[in-house]
């Protein structure tokens, strides 16, 4: 499945405001913290209360990355079929595949992966390597994370011909 089409400057600069708006809701240092899952949601103005279960990896930890999958999940919501019995789009499909490729590469890149084929993307296990889960070091490693997905999120929607909408990062840590 190809990557689609290549992208124009100004949905380059989208893409890193989608990265930017991003880190600051996981980051939580300019407004109040969002999880991994609601900052990607809120990122793309999508309501946020189903991304809620995404934190930590579906809650125990034992799920796939809350980013990643918030990723896929703004993709179907961008470029899925409308009626629940229709088909999985091309369009979608092109771009989960290309997505899918593209974020690990992405995360290997930067040492979140030990390869882009990594089978092994629970939460637990990316974490792992940080002690302390609420310790400054994870929260770091996941805020990257959270603004590599959102970047690569709007990346694939615009490849595969969805408009995207992303937020103004708010104001004040009232959020």
């Amino acid at each position: 499945m190809g990557g689609g089409r290549e992208l124009t400057p100004g949905e380059q600069a989208l893409c890193a405001r989608a990265r930017d708006v991003a880190f600051v809701l996981y980051e939580g240092k300019r407004v109040a913290h969002r999880s991994c899952g609601i900052a990607l949601a809120e990122t793309f103005g999508l309501p946020s209360r189903p991304y809620q279960a995404l934190r930590r990896g579906g809650i125990t930890g034992e799920g796939e990355c809350g980013a990643m999958k918030a990723g896929e999940l703004v993709l179907g919501e961008l470029l899925g079929d409308p009626d629940p019995a229709g088909m999985v789009t091309p369009a979608l499909r092109e771009a989960i595949v290309w997505y899918q490729g593209e974020i690990r590469r992405r995360l290997a890149a930067a040492g979140v992966l030990p390869a882009p084929d990594a089978p092994d993307i629970r939460c637990n296990t990316l974490t792992r390597r940080h002690d302390d889960f609420m310790g400054e070091p994870r929260k770091a490693m996941c805020t990257s994370i959270a603004a590599e997905v959102a970047a690569a999120t709007a990346e694939a929607a615009l490849r595969h011909g969805a408009e995207i909408r992303v937020i103004d990062v708010p104001e004040t840590r009232d959020g």
